[in-house]
């Protein structure tokens, strides 16, 4: 458009940024945030939660704390503080517990927004009438009458058959009154659930006649509550399938300690086997103080000047890609060279950048078991005898004295600096040294010694879990009793071995007729630990 154009039209600057405004169209997706657990998010909800420029948050009791939620903007309102005529050209996703359209406000917001003209997308999630039931281990079959009872309170009960219903603690006298109304006897079993689908949730079987006094006792506890009537109810049919409830490390808060980019695969695993695992992060990784040195190995690496790199640790990868791609390099420069990784989790992380490890230690995975299989050089197999070692500035030498002696000449190069992480909040580290922790977790020696130099000696009726025996060496020398072990120093099999030793104990407390409860529930001279 010329000049003389614009001049005619009579447009400004300020009239065409309103024009492109007016242009854009305001977007509102309303997310299905499931009933609770942050895992049980759609992948279109993730997505939808993303690509918002603003995530309305509608119940306290919606998690969005999942590994691939990334979100850029969001606020907490309730219902009736939501206007859509406030988005003004955005898109906003607006999280609802549960599925979207079964709750009647997000089908009126809906509406409203339609009304306004504006895009509405639905993205549906788990339902919470159907997935709480299951939670309690409640088969619900083809036949089950669902009641809603925060939107209803005088719904009519089926005389006979299964009934689920859902609301607060507070409704469960009118669970009762409804029952009793429909003629249903008293002896009919009875299963209440408190704080369903969350690491607290407990189930108490009773019957209906007794319903009322559990309501009494159970009044003004938060979050869910789901009352299941008839035969799904029974103890012998739910105790089958009490699936989560009875996973081995269920409701035990177990202590990560370790740096919060490298925790999710256990974290992940320890949660899959009904933990609540908490990371309080001891070490910080930093560059090389002089990186000068680690830069010419890099080059060499790249010439072609070493027969091997040995990596010692996932840090160890991480810090060579990262110099790779500082110089728009990639893992087609190793070709001809062969690769060794002290043990699972460091070939893991070569695996995620496309290398398979020529070698990993079958034996011990740690630096001595790698130098006890490290192969002998040979002039005549060997077109040279050079390795690359890249490795933290506080490393062991005992790899490079292992490999020397087989006929290597070993090139030591610090990659990353380990860096002691400021002290937790004092409200964890008082949950460290008062036995509030489960169980505590450690992955490697350096987290051992710093999470003891910054938080404290955790409490000794924690169980201690190590990954390997130098781990396990570590936490002796610091006084910590372990307890469990893993067979192979993986966090996959960490996370598995503290989950059978808790299958272990509750065996044996039950065969001592004992409460099967967690550590931090145990009595230590008639008062809860802690107290």
């Amino acid at each position: 458009m010329t000049s003389e154009t614009s001049s005619q039209t009579g447009s400004s600057p300020s009239m065409k940024k309103a024009a492109v405004m007016e242009e854009t169209p305001t977007r509102v997706v309303l997310v299905g945030a499931g009933p609770g657990p942050s895992w049980l998010l759609t992948l279109a909800g993730v997505d939808a939660l993303n690509a918002a420029d603003e995530v309305i948050i509608t119940s306290p009791d919606i998690d969005l704390s999942h590994p691939e939620v990334h979100l850029r903007q969001t606020s907490r309102l309730d219902w009736d503080h939501i206007n859509p005529a406030d988005f003004h050209g955005r898109q906003v996703a607006i999280a609802v517990w549960g599925d979207p359209l079964m709750d009647s406000r997000a089908a009126d917001l809906a509406g409203a927004c339609v009304d306004l003209g504006l895009e509405v997308d639905i993205v549906p999630g788990v339902a919470a009438r159907t997935s709480l039931p299951e939670f309690a281990g409640i088969s619900l079959g083809s036949t089950v009458q669902l009641v809603d009872l925060v939107a209803t309170q005088d719904a009519e009960l089926a005389e006979t058959g299964p009934v689920v219903m859902i609301g607060d603690a507070d409704h469960l006298s009118v669970a009762a009154e409804l029952a009793e109304r429909a003629g249903r006897h008293e002896d009919e079993p009875v299963l209440v659930t408190v704080h369903a689908a969350s690491p607290e949730q407990t189930s108490r079987s009773t019957t209906l006649g007794e319903l009322s006094e559990l309501a009494r006792e159970l009044a003004g506890t938060p979050g869910p509550v789901v009352v299941a009537l008839g035969a799904a109810a029974s103890p012998d049919r739910r105790n089958r399938l009490n699936w989560f409830e009875s996973k081995p490390l269920f409701g035990w808060r177990v202590l990560v300690p370790r740096t919060k980019d490298q925790a999710g695969v256990l974290t992940s695993r320890l949660a899959s086997h009904g933990a609540v695992p908490e990371v309080v992060p001891t070490i910080s990784i930093e560059p090389p103080r002089t990186p000068q040195h680690f830069d010419r190995a890099i080059t060499g690496l790249v010439e072609g000047r070493y027969r091997w790199v040995a990596f010692t640790s996932a840090n160890a990868v991480r810090a060579v890609r990262e110099k790779f791609t500082d110089y728009g390099l990639d893992a087609r420069s190793f070709g001809g060279i062969q690769i060794a990784a002290v043990g699972a989790m460091t070939a893991q992380a070569l695996r995620a950048w496309g290398l398979e490890p020529d070698l990993v230690p079958l034996g011990e995975q740690s630096a001595a078991g790698l130098s006890a299989e490290f192969p002998a050089f040979d002039e005549l197999l060997d077109p040279m005898n050079r390795v690359l070692l890249p490795k933290a500035d506080i490393a062991t030498e005992v790899l490079a004295a292992g490999m020397v002696e087989l006929g290597w000449e070993v090139e030591e190069v610090v990659a990353y600096r380990t860096v002691r992480a400021a002290p937790p909040p004092a409200e964890t580290r008082e949950a460290i040294k008062t036995g509030r922790f489960d169980a505590v977790v450690f992955t490697s020696s350096s987290t051992v010694r710093n999470l003891v130099g910054i938080a404290g000696k955790p409490h000794k009726l924690s169980i201690i879990a190590a990954i390997g025996p130098r781990t396990a060496e570590t936490c002796e020398e610091h006084g910590l009793r372990v307890d469990v072990q893993a067979e192979n120093p993986s966090a996959v099999e960490l996370a598995d071995a503290l989950a059978a030793f808790a299958l272990r104990r509750r065996a044996e407390l039950a065969a001592k007729g004992k409460p099967t409860v967690r550590p931090t529930l145990q009595r230590r001279r008639g008062r809860p630990v802690g107290s």
